[in-house]
């Protein structure tokens, strides 16, 4: 009984030890993950406006603008070595950029616009997530 108690104990510690670690591990650089959330964030605004049918010109420029300025920021926040990862960074770039100047006006237009940017994004997260 004693040996049971003492091993069910180490396992508590054990567990309760783990995920102390894995939270000092997860907390030391949060910057990666702020990237994606903000770009999560926007990309989520701009596809509720598609699917609410209320693509407003101002709020899409905004939107996209931000995308593309947070988008610079992925290589230098991953730091990641790769030449791989700096091509699907780029390709994102470069589809907001497209985005940006194509400057939809309308849902439709949006969508099209959107599309090349989420072909980015998949392509990226199937590698690297």
């Amino acid at each position: 009984m004693r040996a049971a108690l003492l091993i069910l104990l180490g396992l508590a510690i054990g567990v309760i030890g783990t995920s102390q670690v894995m939270n000092a591990l997860a907390a030391r650089n949060p910057m990666p993950k702020a990237v994606m959330h903000t770009l999560g964030y926007h990309a989520g605004e701009l596809k509720r406006a598609v699917k609410s049918q209320q693509c407003d010109v101002a709020k899409i420029r905004q939107h996209l603008l931000r995308l593309q300025s947070t988008a610079t920021d992925i290589v230098p926040t991953f730091g990641i070595a790769e030449p791989g990862f700096s091509d699907d960074a780029n390709k994102l770039q470069t589809a907001l950029q497209q985005a940006v100047a194509a400057a939809p006006a309308t849902c439709a237009a949006l969508t099209t616009a959107l599309k090349p940017v989420g072909e980015a994004c998949q392509d990226c997260h199937q590698k690297y997530r």
